[in-house]
């Protein structure tokens, strides 16, 4: 029954029940005894006994004994006067000092707990001395050796305690630590899902929807004196639309991009040149070099995407009228060539990208570059084109991949 510890656990709950029981045992026995062996003053000893297992039991049992510790000390303060009058009375009452000594040291502060333990044992040796007639030191053996074994087992119970409620600290901070990294893990992968979606719609999506304003656009300064370039403008721009649709079915599920379907990048990069030259006023050539080889799909990717935001931005912005793409496979790396030949830029003068006006476009391309180990250089002055070239250490795919 501490009153400055916590709730209680089963087993010191069990300690306790231990310890109840003993000094109403041996309250009992001492009772016992005055009454069957004619003792003198017996009917005082067992009245004396009762009093004490009355004045013991109110401690469990009153709350506020429970929770305060001056209340537990005038408690306690009580059952050893009562105690002291049943050891003047039996010799037998001796025996209750042990079970006293546990209470005291776990009631009191540590120093007077001290002193009190010392002070029953004291009381017990002289009362039983006091009734023997007579003083021995092996009378003083049973109760100091009591005490000291009541003050070894309350501090190494302290201890242990001690020591399970740092472990109990530690796992407490463990498992607060492991919910912050859980959320932390979450959070990371939602930013990088979200970052990975702004790609895919930056690189698909609004180039898509770009382009198909430019060929409206053209159809729109077509009409009404030439029906059938207007007509196949709209054209033009229906298949945009149905192709930036499936690309966007396609990078929700995280799926290979529509134009690498049972294809080599290679050849998914002509088709993107001819695409974009038939749709815009824009001639667009495609070279490769070295030996062409498998890749890894998420290198493929990479580059595709580059290369289509590279080329959306030479239409909307460049002013060209010729651009190369050129793919080069080398012995580690594999790099990417786009130029063109437009009105160019300056590029320690770039806006800052706005949601109204993009130029979201070579933040996307570095990162792209960047998540693969590569680089990204850009060239450009006004009057004299741009070039652009990516270079990715190349990662050969380990089999071959089955493409949808």
């Amino acid at each position: 029954m501490n009153t400055t510890a916590p709730d209680p656990t089963p087993t010191t709950q069990a300690l306790a029940w231990c310890l109840h029981l003993l000094i109403l045992g041996l309250l009992t026995l001492t009772a016992v005894r005055a009454i069957t062996q004619h003792q003198a003053h017996a009917a005082a000893t067992t009245a004396t006994a009762t009093l004490c297992a009355l004045v013991y039991a109110a401690g469990p049992l009153l709350p506020r004994i429970r929770r305060s510790r001056p209340a537990a000390t005038w408690w306690l303060t009580t059952v050893g006067a009562v105690w002291l009058a049943l050891l003047i009375l039996s010799p037998d009452a001796v025996w209750v000092a042990f079970p006293l000594y546990f209470l005291q040291l776990h009631l009191l502060p540590r120093r007077t707990g001290h002193l009190a333990v010392t002070a029953t044992a004291a009381a017990a040796i002289t009362g039983f001395a006091a009734h023997q007639h007579s003083f021995a030191p092996a009378m003083a053996i049973g109760p100091a050796l009591g005490a000291a074994v009541a003050v070894a087992v309350v501090r190494g119970y302290q201890a242990l305690y001690r020591e399970s409620e740092q472990r109990r600290r530690l796992i407490d901070e463990l498992t607060a630590t492991r919910a912050d990294l859980a959320r932390a893990q979450r959070t990371a992968g939602m930013l990088a899902e979200r970052e990975r979606l702004a790609r895919e719609i930056h690189d698909t999506l609004a180039q898509g929807l770009s382009s198909i304003q430019l060929l409206l656009r053209a159809a729109e300064r077509a009409l009404p004196d030439r029906p059938g370039t207007a007509a196949r403008h709209v054209d033009q721009a229906r298949q945009a639309a149905q192709d930036n649709l499936a690309e966007a079915r396609r990078f929700v599920a995280a799926l290979t991009p529509p134009a690498l379907e049972n294809t080599t990048l290679a050849d998914a990069l002509e088709r993107l040149c001819d695409t974009t030259g038939a749709r815009h006023r824009l001639d667009v050539t495609f070279h490769r070099t070295g030996n062409p080889g498998p890749l890894a799909t998420a290198d493929e990717v990479a580059l595709l995407r580059i290369a289509q935001s590279a080329l959306a931005n030479t239409v909307r912005h460049a002013g060209a009228t010729t651009a190369d793409i050129t793919l080069g496979y080398l012995d580690d790396h594999i790099t990417l060539d786009i130029t063109d030949n437009g009105r160019g830029f300056d590029p320690t003068r770039l806006p800052a990208p706005e949601p109204e006006h993009g130029g979201f476009g070579l933040a996307a391309m570095r990162a792209r570059v960047h998540a693969l180990g590569g680089s990204l250089t850009l060239e450009s002055a006004p009057g004299h084109g741009t070039a652009l070239a990516a270079r990715i250490p190349r990662t050969p795919a380990t089999e071959p991949e089955v493409r949808p």
